[in-house]
């Protein structure tokens, strides 16, 4: 056993003495000014700002289709990308917006068609997928929908009651 300890200690003697060149001598300094540069843009990310986060159609009847636009601007120090706009379901439908960089400062906008379908109060929430830091924004488009008046009317159906002996 004793041989066995012996033997594993000089092993790792002989580990940890063959590194012994200076680390700090394998390191290039274009890379460490590179590295310094990169972590001091890492910081500056963009910021999306919203005219309005939530847009509200107010009282629209059944089957009334509808749209609005939502502008946002960059408030942050880094390009902004919007890669992706998406809805909660298909009967909202974002479109127009652009997958160019949106330099600091600037402005931009997207629609948003609603198909009006549903009942009573209804909310549907758009996200889009960014380069900020949390990655993905949301807003929302809500409306209470009213019957359409002229819809035709559906029939009552009939119930029986069975009597059981």
């Amino acid at each position: 056993m004793k041989k066995v300890i012996l033997s594993l200690s000089a092993l790792c003697m002989v580990a940890f003495t063959s590194c012994k060149e200076d680390a700090a001598s394998k390191v290039k300094s274009e890379n460490v000014a590179q590295a310094a540069e990169r972590d001091a843009v890492a910081g500056e990310l963009p910021v999306i700002s919203f005219e309005e986060a939530e847009h509200d159609f107010g009282t629209i009847v059944d089957g009334t289709p509808v749209e609005t636009k939502f502008k946002y601007t960059n408030t942050g120090k880094a390009p902004l990308v919007v890669s992706n706009i998406k809805s909660t379901c298909g009967c909202t439908v974002p479109q127009d917006w652009s997958r160019e960089p949106l330099a600091p400062g600037e402005s931009s906008e997207f629609t948003v068609k609603f198909n009006g379908k549903g009942k009573n109060q209804i909310t549907k929430t758009i996200t889009l997928t960014t380069n900020t830091e949390k990655g993905s924004e949301q807003v929302k488009i809500k409306a209470f929908i009213e019957p359409d008046p002229n819809a035709p009317q559906k029939a009552a159906g009939s119930a029986s009651i069975k009597q059981v002996n």
